[in-house]
């Protein structure tokens, strides 16, 4: 009989506050309920969460089941604020609603990263570049990619829409005006920079770069930040440079509407170069979108805030310059005209010199280093306030004080941290865990702090500050938690009046590895890099109360024995019949030595590197050994000798722990966790893999097992903690290597269709924006299938007519069993709902899949589309797609030319029909508005009219009274 394992799966993952992988959104608290500080929508490894900044409370969490990829840009519709689009590190973007936490779109056209989004001023397009240098346009509406632009040599790292409002010609009468408005039917254009040092700036009505200019001297672009009223904008790169850029937004406008540029425009003019006081390569430029003001930053722990000075401030600063010049030119002697001369050319406020524009406000220094900012608009407050992401798994929002508010005119400007969500996350990588005995509670130990959860809410109920913790134990009665630290200390923490009991120097300043408490609970043994295993005791001692003759009972822990050994402990396990203790050293040995007599009891050789974690099963037979070398080694505990050696993972395995009450009984299953972000599930008696758990995006460095084994934790570098469950699905292990061997095929697949593109469509500047996937594939084989067996169908129904004419009581074909299945259905009703599920985003990339020889099959369909009516748009599309994919083929083909003549006959007249039910419609619409307009109502319906008429009501009732 074929074993059977029940399956893990991910169920919780918290601990996580911000992600440094994407930017971050700042937005309004849409329900009234919510406080006016706002929102943070922020990417936490694959989920989006929504935070409260005031309370520090989760929101929201957005997350798609079939997404393992990390978030790596997120971007609001300025229509609908309650449309996000993020993008995602395979390249794939998703439009989220935030009302109801669920996908709208999903889109997948790009080869490798997101690196920024942006949408239009309409909210129906989303422009997106990534880290394959290309930039796609998607068409939110018809849900499609409308094309690729090409143009950028590296990635992409600036992207905003530039939509000019269409400017009306002065002394045109209103007829003229309206015609112009009509005809303003421009797509607009689009600003974008990239690593390579470029900025662009491209015209959408005609798909290409109208202008190219070198935005950074040192090498390279980093961001691009455009002011809200689209009169310039600030590109920043390395060494601290920024470029300040004017854009001609009137003679974008107005070339909107010329066919013929006759001679070369420049829209883009280079105003000069401002230096931050930073030489970080920069990351952001934000501008704010109601005041003056703009934030740059880097990756360094401070965030710059300029000033752009009103035209009153300008014209002192000049003032100021003039009147310096002319006392050297005084002093040089010059003639007064030549100098009133150049003060006319200085004194033109356009002409004035960057530096005399932009003024650095104020710097300020952030607890960790940056990673995005956000401008946080405020109701109620005149200050500036900023919302800031860091790398350390932290929200901050700051308070600036703005140049108004400033009392006299030396003040420095002032800023001051008003709020942060740091509570829910630890600052640094976790690097221990433990489980509280009767499986609530968790505790995680990490650089500077220790942090207790509640398993079952996720919540953090204590934090405490620590040294730089390596290991940590709940003790007996889950009351006290004891840690190990890098700088050599035990230090005892209790849980419930949230204090530190007492710190022992243990390994005198030397590194404690590892600890565990013995299986009795009545002490714990702890290993250092003072090639020392040492033995404490839990004593409560009467301690005196300072002041008084009382006392108080207290824990300390008294050293009892010391085991000396030949090099640094890395690893230490008691066996669970407190019998023996093995040691992990920095030789790559194990040692197992007898608890009672401390003498040698097993050598353990094998390994080529250290062992960084060891676990004994729990009927003390097997002890499980893993490796900086990538192994895994099993040994018996009887004789010492090394059952299997297994190759476990593509880098360093740095935790192994056994499930302590497996189903079957002996509990020789065990987990591995490495530091290429996957855990492994193995049975030590049959030396197999049961399942990979991938999840987490960064290594593992801690697991641990509930003392139920009906759960796993495990801790990350991506700063997540994530339960995994046991449920009650079987695993069988051939299922899961099959499993395996498809996901491998199917990215290979699709990375072998991606390397080859069009030579034609590869050296334009505009492309299709396609990309082939394993759902495009299946679903092109699922519209050949339905093209076959659809003419099948077809041909037999032709038949059986033809037969009916020379013999009436013919019987009907046998039809396909699907076809009766799904209620007897006509062949191409089945074929038209084959292509009506499938998704418009995909619909093109599944068409290139099918082979030319299907092309006249599909085309005899879509001629009977076009003759019954079956959905026109989605029957043009494909067709019109389809001519143009094929157009050699089709145009070399003589049947083809018949077939397209009967679908061109049946088309136009289907679309005349159409055309005709419109019309009549909108006729019919503007009878009604004209009957409307004719009663006097309001021709749309506005919400605030009543109460506006009531308010007037009441106004002229109170002047009424007034009068009298």
């Amino acid at each position: 009989m074929v074993k059977s394992y029940l399956k893990f799966e991910p169920s919780k993952s918290f601990g996580v506050v911000a992600t440094s992988s994407s930017n971050l959104v700042w937005t309004s608290s849409k329900d009234k309920s919510g406080t006016g500080a706002g929102q943070a929508i922020v990417a936490a490894n694959n989920e989006v969460l929504t935070w409260d900044i005031k309370k520090g409370e989760l929101l929201n969490r957005w997350k798609d089941e079939n997404c393992k990829a990390q978030v790596t840009a997120i971007a609001q519709s300025k229509t609908d604020p309650d449309v996000f689009a993020v993008g995602y590190e395979d390249g794939s973007i998703r439009l989220w609603d935030s009302k109801i936490s669920t996908t709208i779109v999903s889109f997948n056209g790009h080869k490798s990263a997101i690196t920024i989004l942006a949408f239009d001023k309409s909210g129906v397009r989303l422009a997106s570049g990534a880290k394959d240098t290309d930039v796609i346009v998607w068409d939110l509406v018809a849900e499609v990619g409308q094309y690729k632009l090409r143009g950028h040599k590296d990635q992409i790292t600036g992207l905003r829409f530039i939509e000019p409002e269409p400017q009306i010609p002065e002394g045109g009468d209103d007829e003229d005006q309206a015609m112009v408005l009509d005809s303003e039917a421009t797509e607009g254009f689009l600003l974008t920079t990239g690593k390579d040092a470029l900025i662009k700036l491209w015209d959408l009505s005609s798909r290409h770069c109208i202008e190219t200019h070198v935005a950074q001297n040192s090498g390279e672009c980093w961001a691009l930040g455009v002011s809200p009223d689209l009169s310039g904008c600030v590109t920043a790169g390395n060494d601290g440079e920024m470029r300040v850029w004017a854009l001609d937004v009137a003679g974008l406008a107005s070339s909107a509407r010329k066919v013929d540029l006759s001679q070369a425009i420049n829209f883009l003019h280079d105003r000069g170069t401002l230096h931050r006081s930073s030489k970080e390569r920069a990351a952001e430029v934000i501008f704010h979108p109601r005041r003056d003001y703009f934030a740059v930053h880097g990756v360094e722990k401070s965030v710059e805030i300029w000033r752009i000075r009103n035209e009153s401030e300008i014209k002192k600063s000049l003032a100021r310059k003039r009147k310096r010049r002319r006392e050297l030119a005084a002093k040089k002697g010059k003639k007064e005209a030549e100098a009133e001369e150049e003060d006319d050319k200085a004194d033109d406020i356009s002409k004035a010199d960057i530096s005399d524009v932009f003024v650095q406000h104020v710097i300020v220094r952030t607890t960790g280093k940056v990673r995005s900012v956000a401008w946080a608009l405020g109701s109620g407050t005149k200050d500036l306030q900023l919302l800031v992401s860091g790398t350390n798994n932290l929200l901050e929002t700051y308070t600036i004080v703005g140049k108004d508010k400033l009392k006299s005119k030396g003040d420095a400007p002032d800023y001051n941290k008003a709020l942060a969500v740091e509570l829910p996350g630890h600052r640094t990588d976790i690097r221990a865990l433990s489980i509280s005995s009767d499986d609530k509670m968790l505790a995680s130990a990490a650089n500077g702090s220790l942090k207790i959860w509640n398993i079952k809410t996720n919540t953090c109920i204590r934090t405490f500050e620590c040294g730089y913790a390596l290991c940590c134990s709940f003790l007996p009665g889950d009351k006290v938690v004891v840690v190990g630290t890098k700088e050599g200390e035990l230090q005892l923490y209790d849980v419930a009046s949230a204090s530190l009991l007492e710190s022992v120097n243990a390994h005198e300043g030397h590194a404690i590895w590892s600890l565990q408490v013995h299986p009795d609970g009545k002490s714990v043994v702890s290993g250092g890099a003072d090639k020392t295993a040492k033995f404490w005791d839990f004593k409560i001692v009467q301690e005196q109360v300072l002041g008084t003759s009382r006392t108080t009972p207290k824990l300390k822990l008294v050293q009892s024995k010391i085991l000396k050994v030949s090099d640094d402990i890395l690893s230490l396990r008691f066996s669970p019949d407190a019998r023996l203790l093995a040691v992990a050293l920095l030789d790559s040995t194990v040692k197992v030595f007898f608890v009672d007599s401390l003498k040698l009891y097993l050598n353990l050789y094998g390994h080529k590197l250290p062992v960084l974690s060891m676990d004994i099963s729990y009927d003390n037979k097997l002890i499980v050994t893993s490796s900086a070398d990538k192994n895994i080694r099993i040994w018996g505990l009887d004789f010492g000798d090394c059952h299997k050696a297994l190759f476990g993972h593509q880098d360093s395995i740095l935790q192994v722990a056994f499930i302590p009450h497996n189903s079957d009984g002996n509990g020789h299953h065990f987990f591995s966790a490495s530091k290429d972000r996957t855990i492994k599930y193995w049975d030590a008696d049959k030396f197999e893999q049961i399942q990979r758990i991938d999840g987490h995006h960064g290594e593992i460095w801690a697991i641990a097992v509930a003392h139920s084994g009906q759960f796993l934790v495990s801790a990350s570098h991506d700063k997540s903690i994530r339960v995994w469950e046991e449920t009650d699905e079987q695993i069988f292990l051939e299922e899961e290597r099959e499993k395996e061997i498809e996901e491998l095929y199917e990215q290979t697949l699709t990375t072998s269709l991606e390397q080859d593109p069009d030579a034609e469509d590869e050296n334009r500047e505009v492309g299709a924006a396609s990309k082939q996937t394993v759902e495009t594939l299946m679903a092109g084989e699922r519209i050949a299938e339905a093209l076959e067996l659809g003419m099948a169908d077809l041909n037999a129904i032709k038949e059986w007519e033809e037969a009916k004419q020379q013999n009436p009581n013919v019987a009907p074909p046998q039809r396909n069993v699907l076809f009766m299945a799904l209620g007897n259905i006509s062949a191409e009703q089945h074929v038209m709902n084959v292509l009506q599920k499938i998704k418009a985003s995909a619909l093109h990339d599944a068409l290139l899949v099918l082979p030319f020889a299907t092309v006249p099959m599909l085309f005899t369909f879509l001629n009977i589309f076009a003759m019954r009516s079956m959905n026109i748009p989605l029957t043009c599309r494909i067709l019109f797609f389809m001519l143009k994919t094929h157009h050699k083929q089709i145009v070399a083909s003589k049947t083809m030319r018949a077939m397209l003549d009967g679908i061109r006959t049946n088309l136009r007249g289907a679309l005349k029909r159409q055309k005709d039910e419109m019309g009549y419609n909108i006729a019919a619409l503007k009878v009604v508005g004209m009957q409307l307009q004719h009663k006097s109502v309001k021709d749309y319906v506005d919400e605030k009219w009543e109460e506006e008429n009531e308010e007037n009501k009441a106004v002229k009732k109170r002047a009424f009274v007034h009068v009298s």
